[in-house]
């Protein structure tokens, strides 16, 4: 069976049952990270949008362990001026096998910015993330979006059965945006990320849980989920 382990924030970690392992969104020194996490090997890193929080840890793991990394076209192309020698550049609809993994891209709400050099640089578009695999519940990993009507699409043309929703509010949905999105998208089961790391991300699991009628799973960092 697949595994996923919550790394704190919106970071995660995808094991595959052959092994096969990825990782969503790395920032693995962010204030809930666990202890002395690493990765034992690593088969591609996954990314949503280019917001330090969610690619903190992409290019020192990118050289360690020479892992391809993938996502919207423009933010690979300025990873890539930073030392990514193995970037996949896509854009929205657009799907790739990555191991035995096929991920697509699908549209979010939300923003894409760095500062480079004391210069305000746009990285492309936000997405969503839809990952599938023989024998793995089709997961959609949806990065800090807000909700957005057209959920319905994604449920239509993926059936998702695990959601993975922020719900920390201020920079992301909160738990009430991210019901609506539940009933939009109609997972078996929702993984809420992006809350708890700072004061600031007031959401909370069980505020999503008392809004839902899918299962919600909340592990604690380090805490593997079983797909």
């Amino acid at each position: 069976m697949a595994e996923l382990k919550w790394l704190g924030h919106s970071s995660f970690e995808l094991k595959l049952a052959n092994g096969e392992t990825y990782l969503l969104d790395p920032w693995l020194d962010n204030p809930k990270a666990p202890a002395g996490y690493k990765p034992e090997r690593l088969d591609g890193i996954l990314l949503s949008h280019g917001h330090g929080d969610h690619i903190g840890s992409v290019v020192a793991l990118a050289a360690e362990f020479g892992a391809p990394v993938v996502g919207i076209y423009d933010l690979i192309a300025w990873l890539e001026t930073k030392g990514v020698r193995r970037g996949l550049g896509m854009n929205k609809g657009g799907s790739a096998q990555v191991g035995s993994l096929r991920v697509t891209l699908v549209f979010a709400s939300h923003s894409s910015t760095t500062i480079d050099n004391g210069q305000f640089v746009a990285l492309g578009d936000p997405c969503g993330l839809i990952l599938a695999s023989e024998g793995m519940p089709v997961i959609y990993f949806a990065g800090d979006t807000d909700v957005f009507g057209d959920m319905r699409l994604i449920a239509e043309l993926y059936q998702p059965e695990i959601a993975m929703l922020p719900i920390g509010d201020l920079y992301t949905m909160g738990p009430r945006q991210a019901a609506l999105a539940c009933r939009l998208i109609g997972p078996k089961k929702v993984i809420p990320m992006h809350y708890g790391t700072f004061g600031a991300l007031t959401g909370t699991p069980e505020e999503l849980a008392r809004l839902v009628d899918c299962e919600v799973i909340a592990p604690e960092p380090g805490g593997v989920v079983v797909l």
